[in-house]
């Protein structure tokens, strides 16, 4: 169940969930204080407090390792190095600087258009707490880019990015992909991470016992998929639904029809194959509830650490050798193939809430900060990037001296 504020509410809120005349789940639940409408401006100006509010973890271990090889940032070497080595005409990268709670930023390269997800995310945190005055980069490009090694001289720097891999050293941020899905949840009509969850087709028992792919040829692995669907149909139903890399394997392959995401879970097994780096429809698997079986891959996202597998997902290898293998493997042992099943789903569910993905982005836009040797510029060429004038909305500000009107 979810709903969204249109205006500000400020005595508290009581959500009652009825089945009936029954309450359901923990209803009813009660929010004290005032609570804000989403674009209503109006920012904590304790952070501890707000992350205390949200349930924050105190630890992400994704965080603390990517910060490891950053006890010290240079900005001066971040300007003068990042835009020469990745800003070229082809690059994807955003140079961003927050100063009193304002966003700016100046596009470095060709590929920028994506910035809309990095501005909003940005944007709809600023409204909610106040943030550390930092000066960053952000790669909108799919392909981790910081391959220097620690004890190299010059070093690593500190790019920040959606997608990791075991051999760069960017810091990860939540995908474009949940960024979007988490700010979109109330007014989107593409799947989102909430609605997944209520559309995860039959319960168990009526699952077809088969292995599901559907996706475009963005991986030559997912071509093997096919010809093992081929020639094995009664383990593994899979299909290219369109042919951008490989066009000369569509007459050989064929092409499959577009098939709703809910309709996936139709299926007991589910492969998550990468794409061109992670693929990012891994957690939307994670969240119905088929056993996802993933690919061993040098990408990752910013929550796969703590995933382990066999509790929460089963491994196959990176060539797919044992992939029939392990279809047969869950077929034969149903009761723990639906225990993992389960085991993956409810830790995508805690690992992925609006909340945590919110704590995630404020806690490496904290990290960062601390580690800032100079202080954050707004530097040429950059520009505002202004809050939505949403005056559809009621918000009236009652934080105690709020920081609105300090403005």
């Amino acid at each position: 169940m979810r709903y969204r504020m249109y205006e500000t509410v400020n005595e508290g809120l009581k959500v009652e969930v009825l089945y009936g005349d029954e309450h359901v789940a923990q209803s009813p639940y009660i929010l004290k204080g005032p609570v804000y409408h989403e674009y209503c401006e109006c920012p904590e100006e304790d952070p501890q407090a707000w992350q205390k509010t949200l349930s924050c973890p105190t630890m992400e271990p994704q965080i603390a390792k990517d910060f490891a090889s950053f006890p010290s940032i240079n900005l001066q070497q971040m300007l003068n190095e990042v835009p020469k080595r990745f800003g070229d005409e082809r690059g994807a990268i955003v140079h961003y600087t927050i100063l009193n709670n304002r966003v700016y930023r100046r596009s470095l390269g060709k590929y920028t258009d994506f910035k809309m997800f990095s501005d909003e995310i940005l944007l709809s945190l600023a409204r909610k707490v106040l943030l550390p005055d930092i000066e960053f980069y952000i790669n909108l490009g799919d392909w981790p880019l910081e391959h220097r090694k620690v004890n190299e001289t010059p070093g690593p720097l500190p790019i920040i990015s959606w997608c990791g891999s075991l051999d760069s050293r960017d810091v990860i941020l939540p995908t474009y992909d949940i960024t979007h899905s988490t700010l979109e949840a109330m007014r989107g009509v593409t799947n989102d991470l909430l609605s997944i969850q209520g559309n995860t087709g039959p319960s168990w028992i009526n699952k077809t016992e088969k292995a599901f792919f559907r996706g475009r040829d963005s991986r030559e692995e997912r071509l093997q998929l096919v010809q093992l669907s081929k020639e094995n149909p009664e383990l593994l139903d899979a299909g290219i639904t369109g042919y951008f890399f490989f066009q000369e394997k569509e007459k050989e392959l064929g092409k499959a029809k577009l098939i709703g995401f809910f309709d996936f879970f139709k299926y007991k097994y589910q492969v998550n194959v990468d794409g061109t780096v992670a693929a990012y429809r891994y957690p939307y698997l994670m969240l119905g509830d088929s056993l996802v079986l993933k690919q061993d891959s040098t990408y990752y996202e910013h929550f796969y650490m703590a995933l382990k597998p066999w509790k929460h997902y089963v491994p196959i290898k990176r060539n797919l050798s044992d992939l029939l293998e392990k279809v047969k493997w869950a077929k034969e042992n149903d009761e723990e193939a639906k225990k993992i099943a389960k085991e993956g789903q409810l830790a995508a569910r805690e690992l992925l809430q609006p909340h945590r993905v919110y704590c995630y982005y404020y806690r490496v836009l904290q990290k960062y900060a601390e580690r800032q040797s100079s202080r954050p510029e707004i530097r040429d060429k950059m520009e505002l990037v202004p809050q939505p004038d949403d005056n559809t909305s009621l918000c009236q500000c009652h934080r105690e001296g709020s920081f609105r009107e300090e403005l």
